[in-house]
């Protein structure tokens, strides 16, 4: 039972932070707690889920050189999530591209602004690589009105 816990765990850590929580040794635990149970899932599709809430813990941890690379830190869960739904749905794809539609319409203008400061997502990455490139395309093309 507390296995599956990890990844939750993770997440709730990631909610904490977003909301002005400590960026210390409790979200650093809990992403790697999550880790250990991507590594040990029994199907692909909860591999995938324990690794967006390990993105989600580690976006706290993005690094402010503008590289491609970075990228993953803001859009890994997002990905992540979404190729765990396209595994759970017999690996189709439009719910992995429905997911990343309403993950683009939840974007804050924050996160927008962010992410332009980076290059778009780099290439490769398997299929989470191909749905971290949609949603960096969803997300830079946002416009939002003061």
């Amino acid at each position: 039972m507390i296995r599956r816990t990890r990844p939750r765990d993770a997440v709730s850590a990631a909610w904490e932070f977003v909301q002005g929580g400590e960026r210390g040794k409790y979200l650093r635990d809990t992403a790697s707690a999550a880790l250990k149970a991507a590594k040990s899932a029994d199907t692909a599709a909860a591999r995938e889920a324990a690794w967006a809430a390990v993105s989600a813990a580690g976006a706290a941890y993005l690094h402010p050189l503008a590289k491609a690379t970075q990228v993953k830190h803001i859009l890994g869960a997002g990905a992540y999530a979404a190729r765990a739904a396209e595994l759970v749905a017999d690996d189709d794809r439009r719910v992995g591209a429905e997911h990343l539609e309403q993950t683009v319409r939840r974007a804050t203008p924050v996160v927008v602004d962010v992410l332009k400061r980076f290059p778009a997502a780099p290439s490769g990455g398997g299929r989470v690589g191909e749905l971290t490139r949609m949603l960096d395309a969803g997300l830079r093309s946002l416009t939002f009105v003061e």
